[in-house]
């Protein structure tokens, strides 16, 4: 039996949204880079209404960024957030992206119960969120099992949380996603 390849690459399109070169030097800024990723990904059919990015805190550079992949690559755990933690740790070449850098995670929606424990491993030291986990129940999604005590948790190990950033600019991809037919899973 020859033994299964797991590759997972950017979409082609990712370098017309993402400048790698300049900085994002607000939160608003960055999530409109987030919320910009899910709209390109609904209107190219890539998969699910969500991206993040992964951000150099004190450089407001994108250091990785990630689309919901689940659809395209027919894969469950290619969530956005997972996908940026993913190719953030190969740019790294590390497990972790804790250290002195500092990264924060910027994602179109609250983190579903696989992601926030993804994020909770991954070093970042911040999470900004656009959309809630009632928008994203709203149009069908299971986000699984987050709590306000999940997020009292991350605090407690120093991670930093702020939420509803642009909300309803991120909510606006999720109602666009619906109006297209994309699927609910």
């Amino acid at each position: 039996m020859m033994l299964p390849i797991v590759r997972i690459d950017y979409p082609a399109w990712i370098d017309e949204i993402v400048d790698w070169t300049r900085p994002y030097d607000e939160d608003h800024q960055r999530m409109r880079l987030a919320i910009a990723l899910a709209r390109e990904n609904v209107l190219r059919e890539g998969g699910g209404p969500f991206g993040a990015v992964i951000f150099e805190r004190a450089s407001g550079l994108a250091y990785a960024a990630g689309v919901n992949m689940v659809s395209r690559l027919g894969n469950s755990v290619l969530h956005a957030e997972v996908t940026a933690i993913m190719m953030a740790h190969a740019i790294a070449g590390s497990r972790t992206l804790g250290g002195e850098a500092g990264y924060e995670l910027v994602t179109s929606c609250e983190p579903c119960a696989m992601c926030l424990g993804a994020t909770l491993w991954s070093g970042v030291s911040r999470i900004v969120c656009g959309a809630t986990r009632d928008d994203a129940m709203r149009i069908g999604f299971d986000e699984g099992p987050v709590f306000e005590e999940s997020y009292a948790y991350l605090h407690d190990r120093g991670i930093e949380v702020e939420r509803s950033v642009l909300r309803e600019e991120a909510r606006d991809v999720l109602e666009l996603y619906v109006r297209r037919g994309g699927v609910i899973y």
